[in-house]
């Protein structure tokens, strides 16, 4: 095996957590990946949904709903930590989690807001981490395109856009939201 460059380093999820200037940014197979921040519409998007899904989690006591780039470990040894815009995770998966640092338990649901620097091959590898971490929903919102995909595997996907409503009867039941609310006017 050849020595790595200390700069070449891989470094662990634990490494991240602790370095918190090396600003927004995932590790995937032990190597840092730079996030760029987001625009407006990004924001917006993520603010509204996240406005909505945590009103139905409080008030029906389903777990947390997680947002800020949430670190969620999708593989060990090297690591990969990838960073959700936002995540629902139920009581009872959250009683499984470490108390500090990253989720090294999987959500049920993660959500992507697209950047219009997002590429779609980086996308479905980061969709597919997700689901070998155990992730049971996927939920891709597209603002460019006005729609919202959710995904219940890599090749199980179904495109919502405005006039449909989003919801998850499995996961969240009674949840409901008009896609076009995601979208503004």
């Amino acid at each position: 095996m050849a020595l790595l460059k200390d700069s070449e380093r891989l470094i662990t999820g634990e490494d991240l957590f602790h370095s918190p200037d090396l600003g927004p940014c995932e590790l995937v197979d032990g190597r840092i990946v730079p996030l760029s921040p987001t625009g407006r519409v990004h924001g917006r998007s993520e603010a509204w949904l996240t406005a909505r899904l945590l009103t139905y989690v409080e008030s029906h006591d389903k777990g947390e709903v997680l947002t800020g780039e949430i670190g969620i470990y999708v593989r060990r040894n090297p690591d990969t930590v990838r960073a959700a815009d936002i995540a629902f995770i139920s009581h009872g998966r959250l009683a499984r989690c470490k108390a500090e640092g990253y989720l090294d338990v999987a959500p049920e649901i993660v959500v992507e807001v697209l950047s219009p620097n997002d590429r779609r091959g980086d996308l479905a590898e980061k969709i597919q981490d997700y689901f070998s971490a155990g992730v049971d929903r996927v939920w891709v919102l597209d603002s460019k395109q006005r729609c919202i995909s959710v995904y219940r595997a890599l090749s199980n996907l179904r495109e919502l856009r405005p006039g449909d409503v989003l919801g998850d009867e499995e996961l969240l039941p009674g949840f409901r939201m008009a896609v076009a609310d995601l979208f503004g006017s």
